[in-house]
């Protein structure tokens, strides 16, 4: 699919069949989370463009490169996405991090926006947006858009499971968006959630009910 990257690296399906599993508990689960969005984080970051340096190693002058460019930026969507949020900041720990809660109308349906806190300079920076299930993708379309109307120009959405629906309100709502996922399940069930999936990954992560 255009703009979806469908991440299949070994150690992330063998780290998603383990969130998978009932039997995981609390604190397994959420290391395991914050392992799969760092080592999906290196497939997110691989465009960064690069600037040759030199440096002086103890033995002699040396050719190198270092990041250039915009500055990163990541936005976990409250409240799961924050368990994906250690993991990418121990690879980049100088990225800054925005937070952005949303919850869907009862009557309507749609998201609203309850919280929003985001850096300063966040128009200035390439932005990584954080949450472990992409199922009906009305929290993630609104979620872009919110940073799109911030004036935020370059966006990434990573997620540990997407289901088609999610991808589909996504590819409508922002074509422009790369969409980073570990796998594609099948469809959602009549209460939203991903099958097979994982269950709920906020509950999962926290230990709640």
């Amino acid at each position: 699919m255009d703009k979806v990257n469908v991440l299949t690296h070994p150690l992330l399906q063998h780290k998603l069949t383990i969130l998978r599993d009932v039997n995981t508990g609390v604190k397994e689960f959420r290391e395991i989370v914050s392992e799969m969005a760092a080592l999906m984080c290196y497939e997110a970051t691989r465009d960064l463009p690069l600037a040759e340096i030199e440096v002086q190693t103890p033995v002699a002058p040396a050719k190198g490169y270092a990041i250039a460019g915009k500055k990163l930026a990541i936005v976990p969507i409250l409240r799961a996405g924050l368990g994906m949020v250690e993991g990418i900041l121990d690879l980049i720990p100088l990225a800054k991090v925005g937070h952005v809660g949303l919850f869907r109308d009862p009557e309507t349906l749609l998201p609203v926006e309850y919280y929003c806190k985001l850096p300063t300079d966040i128009a200035e920076r390439d932005v990584i947006v954080l949450d472990p299930m992409l199922a009906t993708g009305g929290s993630a379309a609104a979620a872009v858009s919110l940073l799109k109307n911030r004036g935020v120009k370059h966006i990434k959405l990573m997620n540990i499971l997407a289901a088609p629906e999610g991808i589909a309100t996504v590819r409508k709502e922002h074509p422009d968006v790369d969409i980073y996922c570990a796998a594609v399940d099948s469809c959602l069930n009549d209460h939203g959630y991903i099958v097979p999936g994982l269950g709920d990954a906020g509950d999962r992560i926290f230990g709640t009910k």
